[in-house]
């Protein structure tokens, strides 16, 4: 099985191709930090990475993204692309959540001993959060919520947080005395967990969406009155 993942959800553009003969991986990711630019570098990263793998875009058997949160036209890029490319090459699709893919890396970086919480600052006093257990395994979220919120949501036992939001959340709890230990603030999607995912669950799904949880920023224009 070929695989193709993207995300462009966040603060990085990231593509990884994972080839799967039952007995070995081949993993060949490349990511980039950018704050806007998602559009332009998706393409030639893909290209790239292919490249690398060995594989033509027609001999890919599942192309997957992040669908959100994010950022409003982040996460349509990578959703874009990504059913364009099953379009032409006949490929399955297979999206999820940006926060569990960032839950699965931090597992391989922290290994936590029990609940750990995925937080990113979504600005406007609010942040994205999921919370995982110890194997990854999601038990809530992905929510938009403000961090005095979170701190009453989250387990009692959860021990860590990690994410752009995590100190946010952290600094809620403590005013509530309770601590919990912050990690990995520059933690983005990774196109390489998404693809290690998409091999493990091994489902499809016949469209994606974006998942948005909060409206967009620009409004329709309503309808008036000319005036001179």
């Amino acid at each position: 099985m070929n695989i193709l993942a993207m995300d462009t959800s966040m603060g990085a553009c990231s593509v990884a191709v994972l080839g799967a003969d039952g007995t070995a991986l081949g993993l060949h990711a490349r990511e980039a930090l950018m704050a806007r630019g998602h559009a332009e570098a998706l393409m030639p990263m893909v290209q790239e990475v292919l490249a690398k793998a060995g594989i033509s875009a027609p001999e890919l058997d599942l192309i997957a993204a992040t669908v959100g949160p994010g950022s409003f036209t982040g996460v349509r890029i990578a959703i874009a692309a990504a059913r364009g490319l099953a379009l032409a090459t006949g490929a399955k699709l297979y999206g999820t959540d940006s926060l569990t893919v960032m839950a699965r890396d931090a597992l391989g970086r922290l290994s936590p001993k029990g609940p750990f919480a995925v937080a990113v600052d979504a600005h406007r006093g609010m942040i994205y959060l999921g919370i995982y257990d110890e194997a990854g395994e999601q038990r809530d979220g992905p929510l938009l919520i403000a961090p005095v919120d979170a701190a009453e949501l989250v387990p009692r036992d959860l021990i860590v947080a990690v994410g752009s939001g995590a100190a946010l959340l952290a600094e809620s709890c403590a005013r509530q005395r309770r601590h919990i230990e912050t990690a990995l603030p520059e933690l983005q999607p990774s196109a390489a967990s998404l693809a290690k995912i998409a091999l493990e669950v091994r489902a499809t799904v016949p469209i994606l969406r974006p998942l948005y949880l909060r409206p967009a920023d620009a409004r329709p224009q309503q309808p008036g009155v000319a005036r001179r």
